[in-house]
């Protein structure tokens, strides 16, 4: 047996390792195993002798508490209790959440589908009814353990980790007055909407996590639920000009107010979560830069031009903070 050291611990997920892991549970595999696309974890799709095969979610060591994971899925498990179309882990003997040699898991429920079309107005429409649906139900009690996206949590704590691991020195200065300058006007206009309502929310709502399937939006990977403005379930589904993102948004806000008032005053929120998100895709990938998986899948990360492309990204993103919010067209 080789004493080598294992280079992530997710190494240690082997096929028999998996699939022990599946079977434990009671489930017996045919022996076939699909990596699916997922970077903060690892997803398999396991086949199943004679049923539908399953997907089995492992965590990231230490990157949830077991109280974390557990409120995601009792959320999700709300949601679909409320018949929303929402994929909620399987329930084996009162249990969501299982361990396996040190690992966190989950089994769910294979759902297909295909991304929705979010130039099609009628798709936008009912995506924004049914996330009206799911605030309803987030509202109704705030998370006690999960995380709250704040301008310090996902602007200032991932700008100094940049820094101080990741910004390369010769970059140090001109990215430090920049970022210093685009986060206080991002406090500036989060300080300027007054008290904002935070409520249990999907928190990474881009069209990589829906599923479109029978007309209707399915939405996968609540993993980055967390207390947040309403609006961030909304403004990752914006794109194009100015003119396509107001068209866009009033949609989605009228399918929304059929089950849930929006709180209008988020809507001048949507540049400055943009911004915040900047900062923190960018510690995420440093943070996680040991994993191999990281390294081949962002190799131009480990790059000055990397930096050089934020830095103008940056910029031409401060200039977006200048800009007027959007508005909702009739209004």
């Amino acid at each position: 047996m080789s004493n080598t050291p294992l280079a992530h611990p997710f190494d240690k997920l082997t096929p028999d390792f998996i699939l022990d892991a599946v079977e434990a549970l009671g489930f017996y595999s045919d022996g076939r195993i699909l990596t699916l696309n997922s970077y903060e974890n690892r997803v398999y799709q396991i086949g199943i002798e004679e049923q539908q095969p399953v997907i089995a979610k492992f965590y990231r060591p230490e990157r949830w508490t077991q109280e974390q994971i557990l409120e995601e899925h009792e959320f999700t498990t709300e949601l679909a209790e409320a018949e929303l179309p929402v994929v909620a882990p399987l329930s084996l003997h009162s249990k969501t959440l299982f361990e396996y040699e040190g690992f966190y898991y989950a089994l769910y429920p294979r759902k297909g589908g295909h991304a929705p079309e979010l130039d099609d107005l009628d798709s936008l429409f009912t995506l924004g009814r049914f996330i009206g649906r799911i605030h309803a139900v987030g509202e109704s009690r705030p998370y006690q353990f999960r995380p709250s996206l704040t301008v310090d949590s996902f602007g200032q704590e991932s700008f100094e980790y940049l820094m101080e691991h990741a910004v390369p020195r010769e970059y140090h200065l001109p990215y430090r007055t920049l970022a210093e300058d685009i986060l206080k006007e991002v406090r500036k206009q989060w300080q300027a909407v007054g008290e904002v309502d935070y409520i249990r929310t999907h928190g990474d709502c881009h069209i990589g996590n829906i599923l479109w399937r029978d007309d209707n939006p399915h939405f996968v990977d609540f993993d980055d639920s967390r207390m947040a403005p309403a609006v961030q379930d909304l403004w990752m589904l914006l794109s194009g000009e100015r003119p396509q993102k107001i068209t866009q948004l009033s949609e989605i806000i009228e399918g929304y107010e059929e089950f849930q008032t929006f709180p209008m005053k988020q809507l001048r929120l949507i540049e400055p979560l943009r911004t915040l998100r900047m900062f923190y895709h960018s510690a995420w990938l440093a943070k996680r830069w040991s994993d191999p998986a990281f390294q081949q899948a962002f190799p131009w990360f480990d790059s000055i031009r990397y930096w050089e492309e934020q830095i103008l990204d940056l910029r031409s993103q401060f200039a977006e903070l200048q800009e007027p919010a959007l508005e909702l067209l009739n209004v």
